[in-house]
């Protein structure tokens, strides 16, 4: 977008690289569509609706309420193989600062390869006893991207294949990443193309920021020495950690809105905000990088690193936790007919449907907090993503459609959702 190009400040930069910033958009747009102007209507009323579905799904999957924050880590042990174990038994003889590079480059290559798979594709597996099993969506994907990590795709050194390094990225061919995803005429992809181009952007952007990825041999996981102050910070803030991925990955994002130079990545613009050449008028979600941060704050605790203020980041705007808001009435189209066809990430309806997400989710976070008798330090935003909306998304889905799929019918290039 090298039109745009409208006045600003650093300080500008770094409020839309803020999650201060992903709030406030999404408040502006849901006071909006309150006042009538969006393609949405929402229904305060289903508030406690939504949250006492996402109560009983919560309870359904973690009795005990002993669950994990929402992160890849999770997927990686879909259909109840224990792949962690696998891991386990590959890094146990490297050092912990090691163990811990290993691990985020694991989970930032999965995480970027996690955009929506489609409803026609699925990654098949033989379990402990023999038999065939299919797992989908992210599941799969994760499980897709574990067993190329493990194979030594994303490295360009064979004699230290449990890495992702600068080379072994941007030499990655389509065939084999296509190989690993099992990819046929029969077991399709949703944007192959793009989740490649992704990789080998990522590749490059490492390259050219050697402060936060290491000099001699550039890798993702390099974000742990420079997070970590060469392994002498105890403890690290949430916010400050997504900081980091923005702006060290920022690069990777095609296509994207740039300011100074400074790729913003997953922010979009919206004529109600303001003017289409102003900062007024941008919405900013950061939906993969946040994920990807709660991904990273479990190898960054590991390695004996605490993450702090984790409801410093937000809920996810992606299509499970948006889902669940119309599939439970709580979120419905002004005109119906849209919900017969498909839209591209950058269209206002989509940014709305994502804001409205995101606002959404603030006011549903306490209500389940509250129905389960849990506190906010007890039950981070991040817990009831995981119990939790997510989880609910996706079950209501599967319920009101045989594939599962999400209520609005996204173009998907393989780099948002």
């Amino acid at each position: 977008m090298s039109d745009f190009n409208p006045t600003h400040s650093q300080a500008d930069i770094d409020y839309l690289l803020s999650p201060a910033a992903i709030r406030q958009r999404a408040k502006q747009l849901f006071d909006f569509a309150l006042d009538g102007k969006t393609h949405f209507e929402i229904h305060l009323d289903k508030l406690d609706e939504v949250a006492d579905f996402v109560k009983e799904v919560t309870l359904e999957a973690y009795p005990t309420l002993d669950l994990p924050l929402h992160s890849r880590w999770g997927h990686f042990q879909a259909g109840g193989i224990d792949r962690l174990a696998i891991l386990k038994s590959k890094l146990e003889a490297l050092p912990n600062h090691e163990r811990a590079r290993a691990k985020l480059d694991l989970v930032i290559t999965s995480v970027l390869l996690d955009a929506g798979a489609g409803p026609d594709w699925a990654y098949r597996e033989t379990d402990g006893d023999g038999n065939t099993i299919s797992i989908g969506r992210s599941e799969g994907l994760a499980v897709a991207s574990f067993y190329l990590f493990i194979e030594g795709a994303f490295s360009s050194d064979p004699n230290n294949p449990f890495q992702a390094d600068a080379e072994g990225l941007k030499s990655l061919s389509l065939e084999r990443l296509a190989q690993g995803f099992q990819v046929s005429d029969s077991n399709p992809l949703v944007g192959v193309e793009g989740r490649l181009q992704l990789l080998r952007s990522l590749g490059e952007a490492i390259e050219l920021k050697p402060d936060y990825f290491g000099e001699s041999c550039p890798r993702p996981g390099g974000l742990w020495d420079y997070l970590s102050q060469n392994s002498t910070l105890k403890s690290l803030d949430a916010t400050v950690l997504l900081d980091a991925v923005l702006r060290g990955l920022g690069p990777i994002w095609p296509g994207r809105i740039s300011l100074s130079g400074v790729p913003l990545g997953d922010v979009w613009m919206h004529s109600l905000l303001g003017d289409s050449n102003s900062i007024e008028c941008l919405v900013p979600f950061h939906k993969l990088s946040q994920w990807l941060s709660y991904s990273m704050i479990e190898p960054i605790e590991e390695a004996g690193c605490s993450v702090t203020n984790v409801n410093g980041l937000t809920g996810l705007a992606e299509y499970r936790n948006g889902g669940l808001l119309i599939d439970k009435g709580f979120l419905t189209l002004r005109d119906p007919s849209l919900l017969d066809q498909r839209h591209s990430p950058k269209s206002e309806l989509i940014i709305e449907w994502r804001a409205l997400t995101l606002y959404s989710l603030e006011l549903i976070a306490p209500k389940v907090r509250a129905l389960l008798e849990k506190d906010e330090n007890e039950f981070p935003l991040a817990k009831v993503l995981e119990g939790g909306t997510w989880r609910a998304g996706r079950k209501i889905a599967k319920e009101l459609r045989d594939d599962g799929t999400p209520p609005i019918q996204l173009q998907s290039d393989g780099t948002v959702f």
